[in-house]
């Protein structure tokens, strides 16, 4: 098993030897074309690589392993990091990761390393690019409002952020249709729109979850239970995982409000929450929990969306929403 901590520069890697699980050699290489290249060389064909998904520095790593024919499996960060502070809890650096990551390959099955198309890694390049402008537009109109005196300075930065904003979003529905044909189905769902439809497709494609309460819970919209004997503790989300899309999903939530459709599933949904005696955060949550369902059925099902179908519970087993449900 070859374990590889990657960096900007460079690729710190450690082979176990099959045998005695000892360290047969420490390599470090530059993190280029031709330092992958004297890794396929090193190690053995049938010998797996195993890394943590660090974005643009380990997916070129990735995608040549994987071309080469080798098995690169993907460490989950979270419970890489975990393993690795109880394997060495006094010592933290490359060499040590390298080896560390190995040993977790050994010890847990891995799922091979999730390589992007082309098409889906522009797709989401994209979506990053509008998630920081979306937070500075943000920013900025709060600063406004905050600071009368620059109200005339910051206009213009955020007529023109806004300008920028709207030309991406023609951008991502290009791109969505080109990598992500299927997600123009969601868009038919109330309340999805074309830039949520992409990244809530891009992650169902990418991600595959079994079953929605996985998605849900991806997305930190599944709630966190705290009970203690007689104690019933307060029931919050778990707000875990990908922050964008839950505020995504949440605004789509808002849209459904100002639907004027009669029989518009989730706006009804909102308000029976209401008639419980939730909150109006809280019953906008639970729809933007059950629109998270309803993507998933239609991405997974390839069905077109169906309002009378929307209440309906799935045929198979639910699933707990615990913190192990993210992968």
């Amino acid at each position: 098993m070859l374990g590889i901590d990657v960096s900007k520069a460079t690729l710190a890697t450690t082979l176990l030897d099959g045998a005695d699980d000892r360290p047969r050699w420490r390599l470090v290489v530059p993190n280029t074309p031709a330092g992958v290249r004297t890794l396929l060389e090193r190690t053995p064909p049938a010998c797996p690589w195993v890394l943590e998904p660090t974005g643009l520095y380990s997916g070129p790593v990735a995608r040549q392993g994987q071309a080469a024919g080798r098995t690169v499996l993907v460490a989950p960060p979270r419970r890489a990091k975990a393993f690795l502070s109880s394997v060495h809890p006094r010592a933290k650096t490359d060499r040590l990761d390298s080896e560390g990551l190995a040993r977790y390959a050994r010890a847990v099955a891995l799922r091979p390393y999730p390589v992007k198309a082309e098409a889906m890694e522009a797709l989401d390049q994209l979506l990053a690019a509008r998630r920081g402008l979306s937070q500075s537009l943000a920013r900025l109109r709060q600063q406004r409002g905050a600071l009368p005196a620059a109200a005339e300075a910051l206009g213009g930065a955020i007529a023109d952020l806004a300008a920028r904003l709207a030309a991406l979003d023609r951008r991502i529905a290009a791109q969505r249709d080109a990598a992500l044909p299927a997600a123009r189905a969601l868009t038919t769902v109330p309340g999805i729109g074309p830039v949520t439809a992409a990244a809530v497709a891009s992650c169902l494609e990418q991600k595959r979850f079994d079953h929605p309460d996985r998605f849900v819970a991806y997305v930190g919209l599944d709630v966190r239970v705290r009970d203690s004997g007689a104690r019933r503790g307060r029931r919050a989300l778990s707000k875990q995982g990908d922050a964008e899309l839950r505020r995504l999903l949440y605004l789509c939530a808002q849209a459904n409000l100002r639907a004027r459709d009669p029989h518009n599933p989730f706006k009804a949904q909102y308000e029976r929450e209401r008639a419980k005696g939730l909150s109006s955060t809280a019953a906008l949550n639970a729809v933007a929990r059950k629109l998270a369902r309803t993507c998933w059925s239609l991405h997974r099902h390839g069905a077109a969306y169906d309002p009378d179908r929307v209440h309906r519970q799935p045929t198979t087993p639910r699933i707990p929403t615990t913190l192990d449900l993210h992968p």
